[in-house]
């Protein structure tokens, strides 16, 4: 028998009379063989010692002797990561480290490694920190340029328009920003990929869908987790988060209980719950034809506005600035609307998905140098830029993502000599605010370190 590699899949040829193939192998009329998505890989080759392998495709690689510095708690990752069978997930905070978790998971394995990442920027990153801690050569494989080497660093987007082609060129897989992979597109790397060890890398592996369910099957599970809360003092800096009610005006707040109650009732009468993103989306798909359905979406919307009380939190915002003149200080709101008006405001600078690259940059690196005090932005800054030490962060608003809120403080957490970082929420007391800022605050003390290993 033999096993070869085919378009993001394996193919088991010149199988005998009457031998029966693993289960996850279908017959396939088309070409006379069994076939199995190329995730199966790894199992194949445990499950089928006999056959002749012709799978992997690896570029040729010459590694040199490295020794790479780890924290305690990043050995542990690795150890845990090493005993999981090179498969699994590590959840570290953000500015814990977890990049040079892979890097050192590369240097112990030494083998053709793909690394996939969200963003440019992070391809940039990656290229220079494993120049720099491998001392190999890091090839891009995006938009502009598609080449394959020791270690190979592709977007998402890249990665899933090419999965097919980069299928069977590499052993280890690397996953930043792991709660990407499952959407719909992004799975087919790794289920079009033969490479047996992988690793995924995030600050929270939960998604609101649900489908981090996915990821033991098709990364591995969490083999390791440590909230930021565990790591605070030394390893990151000091912390706290102090939330901070402003007040709603008397008419707005009454006008608000109508709307909400208004938005209850309705909800009641077309029989549905609110309490995932997927429940929202088909209040949305059923306002198109059924009024009743409308005029709760209206309803919600109006009061989560109301909610928003914008004018005071810019008045509480002001007092903060003042508090903190002359630290660094990054303002998370969700509206752009809202950062132009803070930008015009206060007289600061403003990063949005409209900011251009070259911009951004530019806004960043006077921040670095601390010629820029304060930048307001929406999600730009959440994930995948490599953003300059802040010691004040100030959430105006925001959603109930775990994810979103530990990314957010992630950006104060780069430990330094006597450094104490402060969060900032402001929220509306007696509105649906205070609950989304309960639920998305859970994750910080939560997940004490552990392994998703028994026996550790």
């Amino acid at each position: 028998m033999e096993l070869v590699y085919d378009k993001g899949t394996l193919l088991l040829l010149g199988v005998p009379p009457g031998f029966k193939p693993p289960s996850y192998f279908r017959f396939d009329p088309r070409v006379g063989a069994y076939r199995a998505l190329a995730k199966e890989y790894w199992a194949a080759a445990r499950d089928l010692p006999g056959a002749a392998d012709r799978v992997l495709n690896l570029p040729e690689c010459s590694w040199r002797e490295v020794s790479l510095p780890l924290r305690p708690y990043q050995e542990e990752a690795l150890d845990a990561w090493l005993q999981a069978g090179r498969r699994g997930v590590v959840v570290l905070p953000t500015g814990a480290g977890k990049t040079m978790v892979a890097l050192a998971a590369i240097a112990e394995l030494r083998c053709p490694t793909l690394v996939v990442v969200p963003t440019l920027e992070l391809v940039d990153q990656w290229v220079r920190e494993v120049q720099r801690v491998l001392r190999v050569e890091a090839s891009e494989f995006t938009g502009e340029s598609k080449e394959v080497g020791c270690v190979t660093v592709a977007t998402y987007s890249s990665a899933y328009l090419n999965a097919e082609l980069l299928g069977n060129r590499f052993q280890l897989l690397v996953f930043d920003e792991v709660h990407h992979l499952p959407s719909e597109s992004y799975r087919q790397i790794a289920e079009l990929s033969a490479a047996p060890w992988r690793m995924g890398l995030t600050a929270t592996p939960e998604r609101p869908d649900g489908l981090h369910m996915l990821l033991p099957e098709l990364v591995g599970p969490v083999v390791y987790r440590v909230a930021p809360g565990e790591l605070k003092g030394r390893y990151l800096a000091d912390f706290e988060v102090q939330r901070v009610y402003v007040e709603m005006p008397e008419a707005e707040r009454k006008r608000y209980e109508e709307l909400v109650a208004r938005y209850e009732r309705l909800l009641a009468a077309l029989r549905m719950r609110m309490r995932t993103r997927e429940d929202f989306e088909r209040l949305v798909l059923l306002s198109s034809r059924d009024l009743r359905a409308r005029e709760a979406l209206l309803s919600l919307l109006e009061a989560r506005r109301i909610a928003f009380n914008a004018e005071a939190k810019l008045e509480k915002l002001a007092e903060i600035l003042e508090r903190h003149r002359g630290e660094k200080i990054l303002v998370f709101t969700d509206s752009n609307e809202l950062v132009r008006r803070i930008s015009h405001r206060f007289l600061v600078p403003e990063i949005t998905h409209k900011t251009s690259k070259d911009e951004r940059r530019a806004v960043l690196e006077m921040f670095r140098r601390g010629e820029v005090k304060v930048i307001a932005t929406s999600h730009v800054l959440d994930e995948g830029v490599d953003v300059p030490d802040a010691s004040v962060a100030v959430v105006i608003s925001g959603t109930g993502s775990p994810r979103e809120f530990i990314q957010r403080l992630g950006r104060l957490l780069r430990p330094k000599e006597g450094k104490r970082a402060v969060l900032y929420e402001l929220v509306t007391r007696g509105t649906r605010e205070v609950y989304v800022s309960r639920r998305r605050r859970v994750s910080i003390s939560e997940g004490k370190r552990r392994q998703a290993l028994k026996g550790r």
